[in-house]
């Protein structure tokens, strides 16, 4: 029985994510970032990951599930600045392959506390990271939101949104038909013929959203030290 996730709604658009390599029969994710070794569950880079939870023992003992039981993994997660930022689970079986692309969701405004629901499948030794990552379209879209209706630098916003879709786009399998949904956005957002308004609407459908939400575009990943279960 493979691992399986329930998480909440994911924050509004990112792409590439980390999960199994293309073809995996667990699904596909962003490429992965290098793994730290088992250790304490808190990394501190550019965008921290403290306090990940469940942990026994201050993590010197694996947490326990019964099979098939649900659980939720949390962190602390934030970043200096304004800019958006964003989390994943990634639960591993015991045999180490991860399971599907599993976002986290801020448990409470202004806390900085994410969560995510997963399942452990087969008897064994999971294991399960937290990854941070900064989240550039989302950033982009706040901004473009307020700076387009005030007519504010509004080619460079736009051209800044394609180029970021173009980024995202980039990390979607080529067998992946979704990557088309990325590509007519683009070039609706350079489609000078049109109103700027139009052309930011292009780019912020549900189409688009779901997408982004399944491929997120992350920057600076901060990976958690590995967890056992």
């Amino acid at each position: 029985m493979p691992a399986t996730h329930h998480s909440a709604a994911p924050p509004t658009s990112s792409i590439p994510g980390t999960e199994a390599p293309p073809g995996h029969p667990l699904g596909a994710g962003p490429p992965a970032p290098e793994r730290p070794s088992a250790g304490g569950a808190t990394a501190v880079g550019r965008i921290p990951v403290l306090d990940v939870r469940p942990v026994v023992q201050h993590g010197r003992r694996p947490a326990k599930a019964v099979t098939g039981e649900s659980f939720e993994i949390s962190a602390t997660v934030f970043r200096e600045g304004h800019d958006a930022v964003a989390a994943n689970v990634v639960l591993r079986d015991p045999e180490g392959h991860p399971g599907p692309w599993t976002p986290m969701r801020e448990l409470a405004p202004g806390t900085d506390r994410w969560g995510a629901t997963v399942t452990a499948g087969e008897p064994g030794r999971w294991t399960y990271t937290v990854e941070a990552w900064g989240d550039p379209v989302t950033t982009w879209r706040h901004h473009a939101q307020i700076k387009i209706p005030a007519g504010q630098d509004t080619e460079l916003v736009l051209e800044e949104g394609a180029r970021l879709y173009e980024r995202a786009a980039a990390g979607i399998p080529e067998e992946d038909g979704r990557r088309d949904v990325l590509v007519a956005a683009v070039g609706a957002l350079r489609d000078e013929s049109l109103p700027a308004s139009s052309r930011l609407s292009a780019g912020l459908t549900p189409e688009v959203d779901a997408v982004l939400a399944r491929y997120p575009l992350r920057e600076l990943v901060t990976v958690s030290d590995t967890r056992e279960l």
